[in-house]
Formats: structure tokens, sequence, C-alpha cells
């Protein structure tokens, strides 16, 4: 007899990524045309396609789950205290989405009781999609477009790839936590929002440190990582909630990981 929690896991991934159809069906027509793009109040763009993809999930979600919380960027939180919460992204790197660059993504999480157990990463132009599930008492795995990823066997700290979106997203103390960080390893990239985290899980890179960030732009991807053998925290290395802060550490493995954060900690951030 199949296991029962086997089944929910199955049953709420199959609908994550129909909400990623969704949302790719809405952000499609938009990419590289005649685009408004408004700031919002923090002075991050917002398009049309932003909020055509947010209302999409929404929708869908309020017809099969309707019980279920959302907290998403453009369409602010409902029914947060719920077991069951999704947390939307509609256009992570909304900055490479104005400008033609395919490396955005769309971000789709699951939490319950405030821990992420799903995740997707969705992106629609290049059509790449990364699934990943740590739901409690079943196997965590990660898919890239279906088939199985794992994170890179690197272990040392100096012979790492590390990424982060911007330098300029690390602000006071957290500037000189990245800086020790960052002078540790062979290679440093910047640049791709969401979509690193995507090649950190199926062996690619190695480390993405980001700081500045909201809850929608990593509680996707902590499931993504952990699914492929990866550690995903805060810069302190305790567990992505719904209550944790704006520093997030991903590595491809434990060893990688506690080597990263005594480094963080080495700093004055």
């Amino acid at each position: 007899m199949p296991d029962p929690r086997e089944l929910v896991a199955e049953t709420y991934l199959q609908f994550a990524e129909d909400l990623a159809d969704a949302s790719g069906e809405a952000i499609r027509p938009w990419f590289r045309s005649e685009l408004e793009v408004e700031r919002k109040g923090d002075g991050s763009p917002v398009t049309q396609a932003d909020r055509s993809a947010e209302r999409a999930i929404r929708e869908r979600i309020s017809e099969l789950y309707p019980d279920h919380g959302v907290i998403g960027e453009e369409f602010g939180s409902e029914r947060t205290d719920a077991e069951w919460v999704w947390v939307i992204d509609p256009i992570d790197g909304t900055g490479a989405f104005v400008t033609g660059l395919p490396t955005f993504g769309t971000l789709i999480a699951l939490v319950q009781h405030g821990h992420p157990v799903l995740g997707v990463l969705d992106q629609p132009i290049l059509r790449e999609r990364w699934s990943g599930m740590c739901f409690p008492d079943v196997r965590p795995r990660t898919t890239h477009n279906s088939q199985v990823v794992h994170t890179s066997s690197t272990t040392d700290l100096h012979a790492s790839i590390g990424f982060a979106t911007d330098p300029t997203m690390f602000k006071g103390s957290a500037r000189s936590g990245w800086e020790t960080l960052s002078s540790s390893f062979e290679r440093v990239r910047y640049g791709i929002d969401c979509y690193a985290y995507g090649l950190l899980a199926s062996g690619f890179v190695d480390i993405v440190c980001e700081a500045s960030l909201k809850s929608w732009d990593y509680l996707a991807l902590a499931p993504i990582v952990r699914g492929a053998g990866g550690r995903m925290t805060d810069w302190s290395g305790s567990e992505l909630t719904l209550e944790s802060g704006d520093r997030v550490l991903a590595s491809a493995n434990m060893r990688l990981h506690r080597a990263a954060i005594a480094r963080l900690e080495a700093s004055d951030g």
C-alpha cells in the first residue's frame, strides 16, 4: 500500500508544478516586449508580468486549497496562520527580466507550520525547472526537468565557486561577512538571481550567499538545495522558516557549509 505521506507530498508537488505552468504562460508573452516598469516603495521594479503571474497562481490556490495561506511579493498575505502557506515570488530577478536576460525565475514554496517543505524554481523562457521537496518522513529529492540532480562534492572552501546576485545587497555588517567569505573562494560570480541556486542543486555552483532578502526570495530554494544534498540556512546555521531574517547561505554539502559559516562568524558581520 502506498505511504500516505508520500502521496501527500506528490500531490502537492504536482500542484506546485501546475502553478509554475500557469505562471509561465502569464510571463512568456511579456518577455522582451514593451513593458511598463514601475517602481515600488522600496525602489524595486515591478511589471505587468509580475502581477499577471501572481494572479494566475493565487487564483488556482484559491480554487483548490481555499483554506491555505498565501504570501506573495505583489499582492500581500492571506491566512498566514494556516498550517499550509504558499509563498510566491512571481518573478525573482525582475531587473534581469526587464533587460531581456533569461536568468530570472518564478519561485513557489509550500510551507508547513512555518517550515518550507516544497519548492519550485521555474525559468519559463529557457523552460528549465528545479523542483525539490523535504517533507517530514519522506525521502528528500530534487529534480531538474524531471531528472534527479545532486550538488557538487566540493568540500574545500578555497576550491569553491561562490555566487551572489549583487555586491550591493550586502549592507552594514553584512558587507564584512561577505567580504571575508568571498575572499576564500576560488572564483566569485554575480548577477543571476535565483538561477544560481538551481545551478548549485545541479552541481555547477558550490556556494550562494546573499543578504537583504525577503521570505519569498528564498523559501522555495531551501527544499531545492536540501533535496539535492546541500544545505541552506541563515548565516548562523539555523534552518530557514517564515520567521527568518534577510541573510541566507546555501552550500553543496555540510562540510562546506560549516566552513562557510565559520568564515562568516570570523568577520565583523
